[in-house]
Order: C-alpha cells, then sequence, then structure tokens
C-alpha cells in the first residue's frame, strides 16, 4: 500500500509504483491502439479501395464504438469481474483481434474484437490510479497528467513503427506489431500486479446511504453536461487521425530536401509533443496553484477546447494560402504544436474529474462514462468526416473552429456548478482520509 508521503522509500519516479506499472501497460495499449489507427484509413482506401466517404465514416463508427462498449464492460467490472480480472481478459480479446487485422477476409470480424475487448480493458485500468492514494496524498491530483505522459510514449512510438511497417513492408505488418505491443502490455501488468493494491469493497453505514445517493445523483447530473459538451468537442478533435491524416497526405508538401516525410510520422507528433510539454505545463499549474490563482478544471477544459479551436484556424489558413497546390508541412507542425497544448488542457482534467467524482463502488462505471463521451463525439466526428469532400479544405478547418469554439463556451456554462460538486466530494474525502484507498 503506498503511503501518503511525497518521498515514499521504494517508489518510481515519485509516485507509487503501482502508477508505473498502469502507465506502461497502458503505454503498450496505446501503442497498438495509435500503430493500427494510424493505418486504418490508409488501409481501407488504398488496400481495400474503400471510398473515402465510406472509409470516413466507418473510420468514425468502429472509434465510436471502441469507446460505447467500456460503458458495458465497466459495470461487468465493477459488479462481477473486479478490476483486474477485467483488464487481462479485456488485454487478451484485443490482441487477438490486432492479429485478426493481418488477414483481409477477417477486417469486420478484427474491427469488433479488439472494440470488445478494449470494453473491458479502457476503464478498469485508470480507475485503479484512485486507488494508490490516500485523499490527503499531494501526489493524487497530478497523477493522471503523469499518467497521460506515460501512455503518449506509446503513441508516439506507434506511427513509426507500426506507420512505417505498414507502408514500407505491408499493411498486415503494421497491424501485426500492433498485436504484439498489446501482448507487451498484458505481460507489464501481470508481472507488476504486487505493486496494485488489493481490491476492497465498500459498504457504507446505513446513516451515510442517503446521502450519497443524494450527492451521487448531483455528481452523474454534471458529468452528463461534462459529457454533451465533450462529445462536441471529439467531433473537432477525432479529426486528426480522419480527414487530417488525408490533408497530410493530398494537401501537404512533406519534402525535406531529397526525402519524404511518410504520412503517418506526423501522426506521433502529438504524442511526442505531450511528453515534451506536460513537465512545463505541470510546473505552470504548481505555480498557479501556490499563488491560489489556479483555474477550476472545467476552466482548464474550456481553454484547452479555445487552444484546439485555434489550431484548426491555423490549418484553414494553411489550406487558404495553398489554394490547388499543396501547403507546407512546417503548417501542418505547428498545428500539432497548438493542438496539443489545448489536448493537455482537456483530456487529462476531464478524465480525472470523471474519477475524481465517482461514487463508491461505481469508480470502473463512472470512468467509463468518459469514454461514452468519446463513443458520441466519435460518431459525429465520422459524420462531420463525410464533409471532407463536400467543402472545401479551409472552409472545412474553420467548420472544426467553429465546432471546438462551442464545446469551449458549453465548457464554461458548466463550470460553477461542476465547482459545487467537486467541493462537496473533497470534503466527503477529507472526512474519511482512506477515501482514495476505498475499491470503488
Amino acid at each position: 500500500m503506498s503511503g501518503t508521503g511525497p518521498a515514499e522509500p521504494g517508489s518510481w519516479f515519485g509516485q507509487p509504483r503501482g502508477l508505473t506499472i498502469l502507465f506502461l501497460t497502458n503505454m503498450w495499449e496505446q501503442f497498438s491502439y495509435f500503430g493500427m489507427r494510424a493505418l486504418l484509413v490508409y488501409y481501407m482506401t488504398k488496400s481495400l479501395l474503400i471510398e473515402q466517404q465510406a472509409a470516413s465514416f466507418l473510420y468514425g463508427t468502429y472509434t465510436a464504438f471502441a469507446y460505447f462498449t467500456p460503458i458495458i464492460g465497466g459495470a461487468i467490472a465493477d459488479r462481477w469481474l473486479g478490476k483486474k480480472k477485467a483488464v487481462v481478459i479485456g488485454a487478451s480479446v484485443m490482441a487477438l483481434g490486432h492479429f485478426l487485422m493481418t488477414f483481409e477476409a477477417t477486417f469486420y470480424v478484427a474491427l469488433a474484437t479488439i472494440a470488445l475487448g478494449n470494453g473491458l480493458f479502457l476503464p478498469t485500468l485508470p480507475s485503479q490510479i484512485n486507488d494508490l492514494y490516500h485523499a490527503d496524498d499531494p501526489r493524487r491530483p497530478w497523477a493522471y497528467n503523469v499518467y497521460y505522459v506515460g501512455v503518449n510514449v506509446g503513441g508516439f512510438l506507434a506511427p513509426l513503427v507500426c506507420g512505417t511497417l505498414g507502408e514500407v513492408y505491408g499493411w498486415h505488418y503494421g497491424f501485426a506489431a500492433a498485436g504484439f505491443g498489446m501482448l507487451a502490455g498484458l505481460i507489464i501488468y501481470l508481472a507488476g500486479s504486487r505493486y496494485l493494491p488489493p481490491e476492497r469493497r465498500f459498504e457504507p453505514a446505513a446513516a451515510q446511504t442517503q446521502r450519497i445517493r443524494s450527492d451521487s445523483r448531483r455528481a452523474y447530473g454534471v458529468l452528463l453536461a461534462i459529457g454533451l459538451a465533450v462529445t462536441v468537442f471529439r467531433g473537432a478533435y477525432e479529426q486528426v487521425g480522419n480527414t487530417v491524416a488525408l490533408w497530410a497526405d493530398s494537401g501537404i508538401d512533406r519534402s525535406l530536401g531529397n526525402l519524404t516525410i511518410p504520412m503517418t510520422w506526423f501522426q506521433s507528433l502529438n504524442p511526442l509533443l505531450v511528453i515534451a510539454i506536460t513537465p512545463f505545463l505541470l510546473a505552470y499549474w504548481q505555480r498557479r496553484a501556490a499563488a491560489a490563482r489556479e483555474h477550476s478544471p472545467l476552466q482548464k477544459m474550456a481553454i484547452g477546447a479555445l487552444i484546439v479551436a485555434g489550431a484548426y484556424l491555423l490549418l484553414a489558413v494553411a489550406a487558404g494560402f495553398a489554394g490547388e497546390g499543396r501547403a507546407s508541412w512546417v503548417w501542418l507542425a505547428g498545428f500539432f504544436l497548438v493542438f496539443t497544448v489545448g489536448e493537455l488542457f482537456i483530456l487529462p482534467n476531464g478524465l480525472g474529474l470523471f474519477a475524481r467524482l465517482a461514487p463508491p463502488r461505481f469508480g470502473a462505471t463512472t470512468v467509463a462514462a468518459w469514454y461514452l463521451a468519446i463513443f458520441a463525439g466519435s460518431l459525429a466526428a465520422g459524420l462531420v468526416g463525410t464533409l471532407w469532400s463536400r467543402l472545401g479544405h479551409s472552409a472545412y478547418f474553420l467548420l472544426l473552429t467553429v465546432i471546438a469554439t462551442v464545446a469551449a463556451f458549453l465548457l464554461l456554462l458548466i463550470d460553477r456548478p461542476a465547482r459545487a460538486v467537486v467541493a462537496a466530494r473533497e470534503l466527503e474525502n477529507d472526512l474519511d482520509p482512506q477515501a482514495g484507498l476505498r475499491a470503488s
């Protein structure tokens, strides 16, 4: 069990050892997911010869259902399997799905298999983070940002390894590499499970039950509102692997001297920048917190959505200047820089907020609700992606700018009620110092 001090003997990187196991496990899962995702649209349009509109819609539908199944998987984990068994079963099924991607005949079966395995894996892994800390542990507020850096290492390596194998040697080699990455994550989780706290059952006293139900209703109301705003945001955000990837192929001059930059390498910029920027962003937030000027989680998320809107505005300008020609790859690199800063403001804070507001015994289910918003947003992204062939590139990127701006406005509207619910939950944790160590 992890202690409450910031310098726990034997800890790794200043955090509980269990956090390292969790982010290494998810690092390899992200390697497999982003490796397959980097190839998916290209594979459908170039190898399976699926037309662009159908491929974009299929891409959005797949990513949507990969984030819908966690709702069912989270409930199964909370009620029957437990978090650890759910992670092991989910990772095994996902690995099978990635290997099925190496055969054209099993393409649709493979996508369904990966989505089903993801349902058990995705909500149960991050929901274990809170179990590592006492409620008053000073490391706890930054745990999800540390976790987010770890998983982006996998996202950085995936397009470089899987993407290069797919483009140079054949798509199926890239998909196979993604499968081996998933197996690596499973092995790490099994080997390091002794560093994770045992799962516990929390049974509230009868006098607490009514208050917990009342607080939970308020929390779920706020989380539903946040989920709706995030759904709008994801309609723009998810275009990175969809229409932005298509523009990197058709609208960008990828020449660098005598070399041509592979299309999939640009998708490695995002996770690389996450790794590079996060320490500076954490230091900035810590200084604001020390000066009692820290933004609330919803304010941070709204700022992030506006920054992402600015990134798409940059692409609109680039496409406008290029006209019928190709824009320099520098524009796309600049887009990923701005885009990543916005992402760091919104995504780790959103996931952490859902985990912090999880009612007792429903940790995996509540975290799964975060992925339900991603499911709905991915469906919206698939529909928005069908407009790529109908609008001019500049007009299309301006549409994404508007979508992200609307999401920022919605998040700001939710800020005040969200702060009240967060304050109530933190007060409950202060009265029960072991709250962070209960199995949800």
